[in-house]
Order: structure tokens, then C-alpha cells, then sequence
């Protein structure tokens, strides 16, 4: 298996090229002595109801995965709490605006970017939003719809950690743990 930090071959501090594998989740530069440790981003899922209790999801317009089901979400920006960016990824792929974000659970996902495998802990909330106004599918949204909870197939969901979550939710659901 590949260290995953095997694409970075300088150091970024320094840009020497003894940047070399320091244990199984860093590099260390033999020239400055920087040690850069290769954490999970955090990204964050909405989990959007209608007043019928069917689940908002999207279709992915973008790799990874182009062409199946997502839910509203993305990573979080630099200086943002996890309940803003959850708000501003939903506003920016729905046009919702959230009044309200529960936090649920969180999960481990590999996301590949430019041919780079991002680690990603996911942070699922539970978001109310202020549907004012009509959806619209916008940023790396190619459409979005309303499902009954019961109809939901994880299978269908492109990103793992997605799928994951679809089927934490329905169990919730289920158990009357939501709504």
C-alpha cells in the first residue's frame, strides 16, 4: 500500500527533496526538520425533510461518482464552524437557506480529487431550512428531488460514507430517534 502522502515530494516549507516518509501518517524533511502529518478534511452532509418527511437528495454533477445520488453538503472552508458550512454548502447547491443544524453522527470517507485520495470525516446534521423559495440545483448539483424515506436506496448513493449514512438515518427514523 502507498504512504498517502506518496504525491508530495517536497517539503512545503523549505522545498527540499529529502522530504521523506516519517510513520504511516507523515513526512518529515531531512533538510528543515518539518513534519507535515496527513489528517482527515472535515466535510459536512445535510439531511434536508419536507413537510411530507421525504429526504432532499441530489445528483452528482461532478467526480467522484457523476451521475448518482448524493445529499446536500461538501467541505468546510477555513474559519467556518461545521454548522456554517453546512449552511453555506446547502444554499449553494439547493438555494435553501437552513434556519436550523442538528448534529447527528459522523463518518470516514475517502474522497478522490485530482486523482488524490482525500481522507474526509463527514458531519451529518439534521437541517431545517426556510423553503421559501423553489430548488434549484446549482454548483456541483446536476438535480435534486424528494424521496420517501422508506423508498431510499442506499446502493444508489455514490460516496460510501453516503451510503453509510442513508442507512444510519433510515434505522433513526425507524426508531423514532428523528422527527
Amino acid at each position: 500500500m502507498e504512504h498517502p502522502l506518496h504525491l508530495f515530494r517536497f517539503c512545503p516549507r523549505c522545498g527540499s527533496d529529502s522530504f521523506v516518509i516519517n510513520d504511516f501518517k507523515s513526512k518529515r524533511c531531512n533538510g528543515c526538520g518539518f513534519v507535515f502529518y496527513f489528517n482527515p478534511q472535515s466535510a459536512t452532509v445535510a439531511f434536508i425533510l419536507n413537510d411530507k418527511g421525504e429526504l432532499l437528495v441530489a445528483r452528482r454533477a461532478k467526480e467522484p461518482a457523476k451521475g448518482t445520488l448524493d445529499l446536500p453538503g461538501g467541505f468546510s472552508d477555513s474559519f467556518e464552524t461545521a454548522e456554517e458550512g453546512v449552511s453555506r454548502e446547502v444554499k449553494e447547491e439547493t438555494g435553501l437557506d437552513v434556519c436550523e443544524a442538528k448534529y447527528l453522527f459522523s463518518l470516514p470517507n475517502k474522497y478522490i480529487y485530482s486523482g488524490f485520495e482525500e481522507h474526509t470525516l463527514d458531519l451529518f446534521f439534521l437541517c431545517r431550512t426556510r423553503q421559501a423559495t423553489a430548488l434549484k440545483a446549482a454548483d456541483d448539483v446536476s438535480s435534486l428531488g424528494w424521496v420517501p424515506i422508506d423508498s431510499l436506496d442506499a446502493q444508489k448513493f455514490g460516496l460510501q460514507s453516503i451510503r453509510k449514512g442513508v442507512e444510519m438515518f433510515k434505522k433513526m427514523v425507524k426508531n423514532k430517534e428523528i422527527i
